[in-house]
């Protein structure tokens, strides 16, 4: 991802976070006249180049409502964890901020490098490995601590007696005729230029006559994967964790493992958002007269005072024992729930006491 991972896209842009997608195409479109590269001087174009393809990511993240929502909530954990490159730019409307550009330079080398279906890197048909998706479930406590985890799944890997080329050793391969070694075939009009993997091909650039005798052509074959994970402390059901160069292999480079993360139920807390929320009873007179009690946690029981008078359902908070926000950096409280139970049956000297104390009230 590009450097602007380390800063704000609001800030980049110059929008407040409340922006509507309008406000959003404005600044964007005045940014980018001002740093295409096409309208600088050549020393400052390769700075230019930065700054616009910087800018092109704050664009295309928050003119799209779904990636938005994720980066208000979680920040660049948000997008980064459940986003390619390939993705934040995939969808993106620039056609209607360049419909008046003349000349295309770095827009088209954006869409080149992150926008094809071939997910290349570099030239040549170098293609990237595919993703992995899997799926783990933890628990509340482990959500709220976070944990190491082991996980073991399938992968490509190189193939060792071609070294990843797919064909025998000693054996050559042709160029492609129908991408000329590119891997891929471009289409479009204008400045704007898209690119599809090569049908003849498959995207490698080359034919192999003579394909290796253990992966078949492929260059990889398939292994069995053990990797340690760690789960940072805030995550919840529908949390995705982007692992780097964990997937598949490909001449071009591993594919990225995403790690859905599901939250099991539990017997005794509920969640919402950073907040933990838990019911504890407490007996009559505690309720009227005041007392310490002893409250769980995910970290264990915690004595709490409930005030003389407490009324039923009435809510307590503990200061820092519900989530860590992974975009705030912040804990969350525990909301402790007070019932109080009534006594169904009385001694003949309990009932006595009552009854004095009613005639007392």
């Amino acid at each position: 991802m590009m450097s602007s991972t380390q800063r704000d896209y609001y800030e980049i842009l110059g929008v407040s976070k409340g922006a509507l997608v309008d406000e959003i195409k404005k600044a964007y479109r005045k940014l980018a006249m001002q740093y295409h590269p096409d309208r600088v001087s050549a020393d400052k174009k390769k700075a230019s180049e930065e700054k616009f393809k910087e800018i092109s990511e704050a664009y295309a993240v928050l003119s799209d409502s779904q990636k938005k929502e994720l980066y208000d909530q979680y920040g660049h954990a948000g997008i980064d964890s459940r986003f390619s490159t390939e993705d934040i730019f995939r969808n993106a409307d620039f056609s209607s901020i360049f419909e008046n550009f003349t000349g295309g330079g770095i827009f088209e080398d954006i869409f080149s490098d992150f926008g094809g279906s071939s997910r290349s890197r570099g030239g040549g048909g170098r293609r990237r490995g595919q993703d992995i998706q899997l799926e783990m479930s933890i628990t509340l406590e482990e959500a709220g601590s976070g944990v190491e985890k082991e996980i073991a799944y399938h992968r490509n890997e190189g193939c060792s007696r071609c070294s990843g080329t797919g064909a025998e050793p000693g054996s050559s391969k042709i160029t492609c005729s129908t991408c000329r070694g590119r891997g891929a075939v471009s289409s479009g009009m204008g400045f704007i230029s898209f690119s599809q993997t090569c049908p003849t091909c498959r995207g490698a650039g080359v034919i192999i006559k003579n394909k290796c005798s253990v992966c078949g052509g492929q260059g990889r074959i398939r292994d069995r994967k053990k990797l340690k994970v760690t789960i940072p402390p805030g995550v919840d059901t529908g949390s995705v964790l982007r692992l780097r160069e964990e997937g598949h292999y490909g001449a071009g480079g591993r594919g990225e493992l995403y790690l859905h993360i599901s939250v099991k139920p539990h017997s005794v807390f509920k969640r919402d958002g950073d907040e933990l929320i838990c019911e504890t009873k407490i007996n009559l007179l505690q309720a009227v007269l005041g007392a310490e009690i002893e409250v769980p946690t995910l970290a264990g029981k915690v004595k709490m005072k409930v005030p003389s008078g407490t009324q039923p359902h009435m809510t307590f908070r503990l200061r820092d024992k519900g989530f860590y926000n992974l975009r705030t950096k912040r804990m969350g409280d525990q909301l402790v729930i007070v019932d109080v139970e009534i006594p169904k049956k009385l001694s003949s000297k309990e009932k006595n006491l009552y009854e004095e104390l009613a005639k007392l009230r």
